[in-house]
């Protein structure tokens, strides 16, 4: 057989290393592209200008184009049969990718979990990115819903791995030579800095975005992210493509910056669910909540971590969890990441 099916549930091994396919170069054209599909507007990532004014030598990709990038890398070995992406945790970006830069990914196994109903099982795995010279641009964890082929196949040991709620801000890594200390806050499009932000606050982003199916589809071939359930409509019962969480993601992450214009560089994912699926035609907004500050030893430049959540139509404000502790059926996205803003 000379095709891929993909790996389901039994395939995987509990610390099996899985290097994946294709490395790509990223160029302009992904630059281009992603802020075409997103209204994405943060300063470091549009203009080579303002980006030598904070210390870099030229605007580097936006970070999750990296953070696509490599996961698309991950698709067709991890969640090709996936049901659903459940969650990431220990993100870190470790290095600027920069255009002409190319880009792998590798995974290990970390964790295996059989669903109760035999039917699936939870992969836990940790990707890394690599540049053309080895090194590590990006590491994070996430953890799949995978279909089981072979239903009599008996069930692995179940391992859970132990993963950190937070990355410490002692283990958040700061672009080298980056200083906000002459920080040009009209041209970056708000004033307010890091010490204006108070743990606890909460932050409406406004805007709203309504989900088109070919926006959706042109992101995920250009993230070659060939899961089946967001290709293929008779994956699912109720006959609908589920949208690309990243999508989700990016589409939330732009409309945040009515609010956090300054936020301008994800440096750490903390945690994150997508906890209801999303669907073309579906609206959707963005609200944040500032969940911890810290001072870095770059000149100028502070942390921050926040919680991003995207909702669709009919949500009410700020609201994420019903009494019952489970997420509002609204409720798309809920994500917590430390970036780095103007001090």
């Amino acid at each position: 057989m000379k095709t891929n099916p993909g790996r389901f549930f039994e395939d995987y091994r509990l610390g099996e290393t899985i290097v994946h396919a294709v490395p790509r170069t990223l160029s302009g054209g992904e630059r281009a592209l992603y802020h075409a599909l997103y209204p994405a507007r943060h300063a470091v990532y549009s203009s080579d200008e303002f980006a030598r004014s904070c210390g870099l030598a030229a605007s580097p990709l936006d970070d999750l184009i990296a953070f696509h990038t490599v996961f698309g890398k991950t698709v067709p070995d991890i969640s090709l049969n996936a049901v659903a992406n459940l969650g990431y945790a220990e993100g870190r970006w470790l290095a600027p990718v920069w255009s002409g830069d190319t880009l792998r990914s590798e995974s290990t196994v970390i964790g295996l979990k059989e669903n109760s109903n035999g039917k699936s099982g939870v992969v836990y795995v940790r990707t890394r990115g690599l540049n053309q010279r080895g090194e590590v641009v990006l590491d994070y964890v996430r953890w799949v819903m995978v279909r089981k082929k072979r239903l009599d196949v008996a069930a692995p040991e179940a391992v859970v791995p132990k993963l950190a709620p937070a990355l410490a801000p002692e283990a958040l890594v700061v672009p080298e030579g980056l200083d906000f200390s002459r920080y040009d806050f009209t041209l970056a499009g708000e004033p307010h800095r890091w010490g204006d932000y108070a743990v606890g606050e909460m932050i409406d982003h406004v805007d709203g975005v309504t989900v088109e199916e070919a926006e959706h589809m042109l992101a995920t071939r250009l993230w070659q992210n060939t899961a089946k359930v967001h290709f293929d409509a008779t994956q699912r019962e109720d006959g609908k493509r589920l949208i690309y969480g990243g999508h989700v993601i990016s589409l939330a992450r732009a409309l945040s910056f009515n609010g956090l214009a300054n936020a301008q560089m994800i440096i750490a994912l903390n945690g994150g669910a997508h906890a209801n699926p999303c669907f073309a035609g579906d609206t959707v907004r963005a609200w944040s909540e500032v969940l911890d500050k810290a001072e870095t030893a770059a000149p100028g430049v502070g942390a921050i971590r926040l919680r991003l959540v995207a909702v669709k139509q009919g949500a009410a404000p700020f609201a994420l969890k019903g009494e019952d502790g489970k997420y509002l059926p609204e409720v798309l996205l809920d994500l917590d990441y430390w970036a780095l803003m103007p001090r």
